[in-house]
């Protein structure tokens, strides 16, 4: 792996105005090409926007949705890219010739190459369908990474098979934080009015967003997916105003050893800069677990306990 300057963002889409959620990657990725940066992360769903896809019928998905590589907002995606010979990833609803819909990132490269990975445990719409492979490519500067799509990255064994195969840098677009959850200790819906009043009272949602309904939970989790993996990790994630939740943003990458090397709780559009230092990973701790493994004993992960559930149900019990 190569040193490598990555960016991150954090945005409040709009609902069904792809136009505009492109203009916003498009003011986002001219500020990182001013900054030097060589891949930038957007988060899930920011092209269509998403928890409104809950309530749409199929024919109203179908006509949001585009084919992958080739729909008009990839297109887009793609010419950008070769513009400013940046890598930039950034999410939608692919629709197949089939007329099956998916919940994908798009990874469009400078060199002319893309990536696109189809959500493994998708909830947003029963007109959508789970991917089921795992999304690791090598990119044109001299790094290999990989696609997780939020909840993809609270299931373990995802990020393991991914740096399984190669990864060195796990790509992590989210729309999370702020979510109604079953767990008493996991997120939880934040007050709308305290985003629309976060000029006039920024410490309050400040307050909320760096709290246990966003970076607290956050913590809990999401470093140890870098440090256990040996992995560098991008984190992306909408913010403010999403149907109705309000996303926690917390835009942030992190090192092979978990430490956040950059983040930001702005309650605003936002995006964060950093320098990935190669040298990082060869002696991390992750690293050095991978090659301790005695794969011979993990024959029980492979079979089914009879307790496993559709993500839909997990996401919502």
């Amino acid at each position: 792996m190569k040193n490598l300057r990555v960016a991150a963002v954090q945005f409040e889409h709009v609902a069904g105005d792809k136009n505009a959620n492109l203009a916003v990657i498009r003011r986002f990725v001219l500020e990182a090409a001013r900054q030097g940066v060589e891949l930038i992360l957007f988060p899930e769903c920011c092209i269509t926007g998403y928890w409104f896809l809950t309530k749409l019928t199929r024919p109203q998905l179908e006509q949001l949705a585009e084919p992958v590589p080739d729909g008009e907002s990839c297109q887009a995606v793609r010419q950008l890219s070769r513009e400013y010979g940046m890598t930039i990833g950034a999410g939608l609803v692919e629709i197949d010739a089939g007329k099956a819909m998916y919940n994908s990132f798009f990874v469009a490269m400078p060199d002319g190459h893309y990536a696109v990975h189809r959500k493994l445990h998708s909830f947003e719409s029963e007109f959508i369908t789970a991917g089921d492979q795992y999304t690791v490519f090598d990119t044109p500067h001299g790094c290999r990474a990989a696609v997780l799509i939020c909840y993809d990255n609270n299931i373990i064994e995802n990020v393991r098979i991914c740096a399984l195969a190669g990864a060195e840098l796990l790509l992590a677009p989210h729309q999370t934080g702020g979510c109604r959850s079953g767990s008493p200790f996991a997120m939880g819906l934040i007050d709308r009015q305290l985003w629309l009043r976060r000029r006039e009272e920024p410490a309050a949602i400040e307050a909320e967003l760096r709290g246990d309904k966003g970076r607290g939970w956050l913590m809990r989790w999401l470093p140890a997916r870098a440090h256990d993996n040996g992995l560098f990790l991008v984190f992306s994630n909408g913010v403010g105003i999403d149907d109705d939740e309000v996303r926690t943003g917390n835009a942030m990458v992190l090192d092979p050893y978990g430490r956040i090397i950059a983040e930001t709780w702005a309650a605003a559009d936002a995006m964060v800069v950093a320098d990935l230092d190669a040298s990082l990973r060869e002696r991390s701790t992750g690293a050095r677990w991978l090659r301790a493994r005695r794969p011979n004993l993990y024959g029980p992960l492979t079979v089914p306990t009879g307790r496993e559930q559709d993500t839909r149900t997990v996401r919502f019990e």
